[in-house]
């Protein structure tokens, strides 16, 4: 069984569903494969909106997705997150520097630490120079990671992934892929949860 976490770290629900993918994959025994994708792409390629465009002028919308997010924090009992002041963040350096990061076998902790940055301790993660300084800070090489984050074939493989993903059923992230039984957004985690459980007997 494959069980895969399509996400773009300018997703909030991107993180929010990292953080409690651990406990799924300590409950379950299966191992979630990271795949980087970028979400502005998705949308292209979609016709899709973000929900702060697409939910606008929409009255009571975007205050119960709101909610709905703060339940999931209780739920879950996440208590270092903190909304991006700077969002919506164009993430492209980002989700190049992930591609860059699985070459260079610091992927995990590249994630990690990115999402930190975004989520945790928000910072204006366009900006070249704090995308700089916030490596530097989790103790990368950053020139080396932004460098070859510039590198043609990571951004085909970037394209390649998020043209992938949308051919397989993608519209927005985070997405999940059990085998090839797809799921959206955050609040699906218990249901891919349950299959993978179901697959597992």
């Amino acid at each position: 069984m494959r069980v895969e976490f399509h996400f773009d770290f300018g997703s909030p629900n991107a993180y929010l569903s990292h953080a409690v993918i651990p406990r799924i994959e300590q409950r379950t025994g299966a191992k979630f494969v990271y795949v980087p994708i970028l979400l502005g792409g998705v949308f292209k390629l979609t016709n899709n909106r973000s929900p702060i465009e697409s939910y606008a002028g929409i009255r009571n919308k975007l205050p119960y997705q709101q909610l709905e997010t703060q339940r999931f924090i209780k739920q879950y009992g996440i208590d270092n997150y903190q909304f991006n002041p700077f969002f919506p963040v164009n993430t492209l350096a980002l989700m190049r520097g992930a591609v860059a990061a699985q070459r260079l076998g610091v992927f995990e902790r590249y994630v990690n630490e990115v999402f930190r940055h975004m989520w945790v301790h928000p910072k204006d993660m366009d900006d070249p120079a704090v995308i700089a300084a916030a490596l530097t800070e989790s103790g990368f090489d950053a020139a080396k990671l932004m460098a070859l984050a510039q590198d043609q074939s990571v951004k085909d493989e970037l394209a390649a992934n998020t043209s992938r993903s949308v051919e397989r059923g993608t519209f927005g992230a985070p997405t999940f892929f059990v085998d090839d039984d797809i799921y959206f957004g955050k609040d699906r985690l218990r249901d891919v949860e349950e299959a993978i459980m179901a697959g597992s007997k």
